[in-house]
């Protein structure tokens, strides 16, 4: 493995600081994606369905993209030109999103942001574990949840913010104005920040040249990509596979929470009577504003992990998160007013502080260097599939539960979000081997060299390849 030098903590904030625009991206839609169907005519048991377009794109673009800049090496780097094109795609797309007039125009918008998020999103797990050595990634994917945190607090602020700042009306779909500045802003964020990290970062070449080599040799066609991801799936580390349950579990809780909580949120809270009433409006704003708690939350105790997981260890740290969570989602049940949200969310973004970093940490120490890339996209099958099972089994099993158009059914949707997560925690104490920090530290860029006693001399460089 590449010796790579300690980076500086300045080094570590700049490449994770495209990661804030990215939130941002992430934070407007699953904020706001739910009320925007609903009022261009949705019904609750449509909305799973047309949340498809995240999971599915991500289970087919993560693993490509992955296994493409594993081979990629040109002027720009190797994760660096896949987050950059993904940056812009995005960024039109997310401007464009609130103009949607009908709701078939607002799904394919959807198709389109969250194909390009992926292709933004797969590249910069990666470009953690590349740059770091093993003792600071737990660092380097905590700093992500910090700067993940950031983008979606603010995401999920701004619609409230411009509506204390005297912003009001709807546009003639009926999308609250509120929501369609903040799509706009949401653009300019998301380019601007992954910029930062592009201009701001730097990528090493290849650790092993003659695999390199190899693999660019093989590039090309549909098929290979198939052929390496059928591969990797094959020799999938034991760890990776005892994560991957965890995963699923986790979420399917998240994506419960995620389709449900702002329309919990209106129905349940605020009492709205329809879509259409002012009641409406209000709840799912203050559903956005409930994520930004939690994102708040997130990092604000972001940089605390590390600390706590050298006392109960990765896993353990991760189990505490995740039953935090599923319990402040349960509590839904329990609130009868806005303000009664606030402690369920700070469950919430705990939980959310560890699932950024925690499985991440774990697995970049399990899996072959020379595919980080690939094994991070295919990582993303275990996010991706209980997404994908939710959006087309959630609706009709809500319409058979609780009728078609129940105001109810958000909330227990939420709850049950709440037990997959308790069940996700339990999983956890099943990881058998977290390989932990076994590297031997080295100087960071920054630090002055150490100190030789005259006569020890030090041992040669390797060569590195440009």
């Amino acid at each position: 493995m590449q010796n790579k030098p300690r980076l500086s903590f300045w080094k570590i904030w700049n490449m994770n600081f495209g990661f804030l625009g990215i939130q941002f991206g992430w934070g407007l839609q699953l904020a706001n994606m739910s009320a925007i169907y609903t009022k261009l005519g949705a019904n609750p048991d449509d909305v799973p369905i047309l949340w498809l377009a995240g999971p599915v794109t991500g289970l087919l673009v993560q693993p490509i993209i992955g296994s493409l800049s594993d081979r990629t090496w040109n002027w720009l780097g190797r994760r660096r030109p896949y987050f950059t094109a993904g940056a812009i795609l995005s960024s039109i797309a997310l401007f464009l999103m609130p103009d949607s007039s009908a709701l078939w125009m607002a799904a394919s918008l959807l198709w389109i942001l969250d194909a390009s998020i992926n292709i933004s999103m797969e590249p910069f797990r990666a470009f953690v574990g590349d740059n770091l050595n093993e003792d600071q990634r737990t660092t380097g994917f905590i700093t992500q949840s910090f700067f993940i945190g950031v983008g979606a607090t603010l995401a999920n602020a701004l619609p409230i913010i411009l509506r204390y700042m005297g912003v009001t009306g709807t546009t003639e779909s009926g999308i609250p104005l509120t929501v369609y500045y903040s799509f706009k802003v949401g653009a300019a964020v998301f380019l601007l920040a992954v910029l930062y990290t592009v201009f701001t970062s730097k990528e090493y070449p290849p650790e092993n040249p003659e695999e390199f080599i190899r693999l660019k040799a093989e590039r090309g066609g549909f098929g290979k990509f198939i052929a390496e991801i059928i591969d990797a799936l094959k020799e999938m580390p034991a760890t990776m596979k005892q994560l991957a349950v965890v995963q699923f579990f986790t979420w399917l809780g998240l994506f419960c929470m995620w389709m449900f909580y702002g329309l919990a949120t209106a129905y349940k809270v605020f009492g709205a009577p329809t879509s259409k009433s002012e009641q409406f409006d209000r709840g799912t704003e203050w559903g956005g504003w409930m994520f930004a708690i939690y994102s708040i939350v997130c990092f604000a105790v972001a940089f605390a992990l590390p600390a706590v997981s050298r006392v109960l260890g990765r896993k353990g740290t991760h189990a505490l998160a995740l039953c935090l969570g599923g319990l402040g989602l349960l509590s839904m049940y329990f609130v009868a007013s806005p303000n009664g949200q606030y402690l369920s969310m700070i469950g919430v973004g705990i939980a959310w502080a560890s699932i950024l970093a925690m499985p991440y940490a774990i697995l970049s120490s399990s899996i072959p260097p020379q595919r980080m890339g690939v094994y991070m996209g295919i990582f993303n099958f275990f996010i991706v599939i209980p997404e994908i099972i939710a959006s087309f089994t959630f609706g009709p099993i809500i319409k058979r539960i609780f009728g078609e158009n129940s105001t109810s059914a958000p909330l227990y949707v939420v709850m049950a979000g709440g037990a997959f997560m308790i069940i996700a925690a339990v999983l956890c104490f099943f990881i058998v081997n977290d390989p932990g920090i076994t590297a031997v530290p080295v100087p960071a860029e920054d630090d002055p060299p150490p100190h030789l006693p005259q006569n020890v001399q030090p041992a040669p460089a390797a060569a590195v390849v440009e």
